[in-house]
């Protein structure tokens, strides 16, 4: 299978899944080794024969759905954005949970690939921001649509070339060296709670203080999909809560949220709106 083959395959299909190419372009590679792998797994002989069978079998949809889910993560991925968090937006999280009487920050990381990001988050909390805010403790629900990256977030052991861009203090104290992989404090993992779900189908129970909804949503989505996952993410997010998006990721033209919305970079056309949590006392 020829990758211009699988290509045409992936565009003429991501409509249909309610997907935008625009989003695959870079990182269609990762999702069409999937593929031919899925072709193989059949005892297909060639693409136009998983097409067909697409045409055949609607449950493959569902399959091909799967496949494109990119799983592209790491450690610590966008430091600027860590660093806001830490400094700017977790802190004042805390102050206002603080001022209400709570004693848990809840967050919510959609689409959690093998748990760098929301083990990430219980790194920075644990180790730079717990010790301010003793009375709080902080509750993450990870949610992905894969078992298989799903099983490695709970195993939690890591190549050193995930940990990469995680600050070399932090990785001392968080990670053990288990021959040539890390694996993550018992502790620390404690914090996470990992289910397999889709945001499109079901939502948690649980409202959230903070949404890490990065480099899926509103990267991978169609325009009227996004707009359906941000009014379905409204509804779990706390007053006063916050919604962090990805590198170079804005909300659908004209959406709005009652909510701070952050990314390391924000678009242009969002900067004059870009909004900051209202201050409470330290």
């Amino acid at each position: 299978m020829k990758d211009p083959e699988c290509v045409a395959l992936l565009r003429s299909s991501v409509a249909r899944l309610g997907l935008s190419w625009q989003g695959f372009r870079n990182v269609h590679g990762q999702v069409c080794k999937r593929i031919r792998r899925r072709v193989v797994e059949l005892g297909l002989a060639e693409l136009a024969a998983y097409q067909e069978l697409l045409e055949r079998e609607p449950s493959e949809w569902l399959e091909l759905e799967r496949l494109c889910a990119v799983t592209i993560s790491r450690f610590y991925r966008d430091a600027l954005m860590w660093q806001r968090l830490r400094d700017e937006l977790l802190p004042a999280l805390a102050r206002a949970a603080r001022a209400r009487g709570q004693d848990t920050l809840r967050c919510w990381s959609i689409g959690c690939a093998s748990g760098e990001e929301p083990y990430t988050l219980a790194i920075v909390w644990a180790l730079e921001l717990a010790a301010r805010y003793p009375e709080l403790r902080l509750r993450i629900l990870a949610t992905d649509i894969g078992e298989p990256v799903l099983a490695r977030a709970r195993a939690a052991r890591y190549s050193a070339a995930t940990l990469s861009e995680l600050p070399e203090p932090l990785r001392a104290r968080a990670f053990l060296r288990e021959g040539g992989l890390f694996r993550l404090r018992d502790e620390l993992r404690a914090a996470v709670e990992l289910r397999c779900s889709d945001l499109r189908r079901e939502l948690p129970e649980e409202r959230f203080q903070l949404l890490l909804c990065r480099n899926n949503v509103f990267t991978y989505f169609g325009e009227a999909e996004q707009r359906s996952a941000l009014e379905r993410l409204s509804t779990r997010l706390l007053p006063g809560g916050a919604l962090v998006l990805g590198r170079g990721e804005s909300l659908p033209a004209g959406a709005a949220l009652d909510a701070v919305i952050l990314a390391s970079e924000p678009p242009p056309r969002q900067r004059a709106g870009w909004r900051c949590l209202p201050r409470t006392p330290a």
